[in-house]
This record gives structure tokens, sequence and C-alpha cells, in this order.
């Protein structure tokens, strides 16, 4: 078997289980917030309290890029399954005119933030080279997939756009209006899941690591808690909207 056929075969297996991957990196995770723990000790209340909210930052930067991307995508590119890779049409204006790959860009720039907030220099060096392997093989498969479905269509538009890094200078505008209620209906889960993601990792290291009283952790880090009870009552309530109405449903997107 060639290696870009072994590639393209490893990217679709990723691509279904895509949403579990995550799950693997749990154990280190764990080892990882117990020295995260100590790091906080030796910053300080005050400097921790910067880092974690400038990490909290960088995640909603990767989240925004997410936004920006689906509020501009029409139906048919973009897709949300995990069994098969599907495409109607290749989106090559808006953001896709300067990079290729713009939702793995914000993700990858919310696993930055994420990584940022625990501090610890091997996880961050574990998940960016499992970052590198998994989106290595995933970008194959779809690049494979979209070069039999579109052509010449996709390769020039590959020849001139880069995978990753956006060259502001190839913009083109969007075909379609920003529509926030695309944004709504596709990614109401984001928010919960970056303020889960910091709630969990500043519980942990305070109330189950360093054995923080919990009156003294409610006092100090409350914020976590307030933002991740919001997500949750926003999450919810757009989770109903899109189940039992249409009013997040656009023509054509």
């Amino acid at each position: 078997m060639r290696i870009k056929d072994a590639l393209v075969g490893n990217g679709r297996f990723l691509f279904r289980w895509r949403s579990l991957l995550p799950l693997l990196l749990l154990p280190a995770l764990a080892l990882a917030l117990r020295e995260s723990a100590q790091l906080d000790q030796v910053m300080g209340e005050e400097l921790g309290t910067l880092w974690a909210w400038t990490s909290f930052l960088v995640a909603l930067v990767g989240l925004a890029i997410r936004c920006y991307t689906i509020g501009y995508t029409p139906r048919g590119t973009s897709g949300r399954g995990t069994r098969h890779l599907r495409a109607d049409r290749l989106n090559t204006t808006g953001i896709y005119s300067i990079v290729r790959n713009p939702l793995y860009l914000g993700n990858a720039i919310i696993a930055l933030g994420l990584v940022l907030a625990i501090k610890v220099w091997w996880l961050a060096a574990i998940v960016a080279l499992a970052g590198l392997l998994y989106l290595e093989r995933i970008v194959a498969a779809e690049e494979e997939f979209l070069a039999e479905r579109f052509g010449a269509e996709y390769s020039g538009w590959v020849e001139r756009t880069p995978a990753f890094i956006p060259r502001p200078s190839l913009w083109r505008p969007s075909e379609l209006p920003f529509s926030w209620r695309t944004v709504l209906r596709r990614e109401y889960h984001g928010l919960l899941v970056i303020t889960a993601s910091f709630f969990v990792i500043d519980a942990f290291t305070d109330l189950v690591v360093t054995r923080m009283p919990f009156d003294e952790w409610a006092r100090s880090d409350y914020m976590w808690a307030v933002l991740l009870s919001l997500s949750l009552i926003v999450s919810g309530v757009l989770r109903v909207i899109k189940k039992h109405t249409r009013w997040l449903h656009e023509r054509g997107r």
C-alpha cells in the first residue's frame, strides 16, 4: 500500500471517530493538572488569574474563527457528519479564499488556549504532536475526496490557497451574507465546551489536587461557575429551539 493511501485510509477512520478522539488524552490530562496546580502556587493568585483569563480569550478567538466561517458557509459544505465525507459544492470565497481549513485552524487555537491554561510543557508537546498526526491524515482524506469530486476547480484552489496559515492578500468576498441563525444552529455548544473545559481545569486543580476548601474556591473562582451556568442555559435553549422549531434554519444554509 502506498503511504498516501495509508494516510487517506487513516484519515477516513479518524474523520468518523473525531468527536471521541480527545478522550484518549484524558490520562495525560489528569497527570498534567497535578503539575499545573504546583505551577499555580509558584505563579501566585494574581498572575495565575491573569494567565487563566488570557488563555480563555485565546480559546474564544478560535471559537470566533469557527463562528465566522460557519456564518458565511452555504449548505452542502463544511459538513458535520461523522460517517462519510460529503460536499455538494466547493466553497472558495470568504475565509476559504485565504485558508483552506479555517475550521481546523479554529480548533487548533481553541486547543492552544486550553493547553496554555494548563501550563505544562510536555502536555503541550503531546497535544501538538497528536494534532499534527491527526490533521495530516484527516486532511489527506478530505483532499483526496475533494480532488475526485471537483477535479480542476479544486486543484486550482489548492495551488493558490494555503492549508492553514491565512494569506489575506487572496481575499475574495463571500457569496452569502453572514447568518447568525446558522452560527447558533451549528455552534450552539461551542461556548459550552470551552467554559466547561476551563471550569474542570480550575475545579480539579483547586479542589482535588490542592484540596482548597470549597467555600474558599467558590468565593475566589466563582466566575467559572457563572460562565458555565450561563453557557448551559444558552446551549439548552438553543438546542430546544433547533429541535422543535425552524427559527434557526435559513434557505440555502
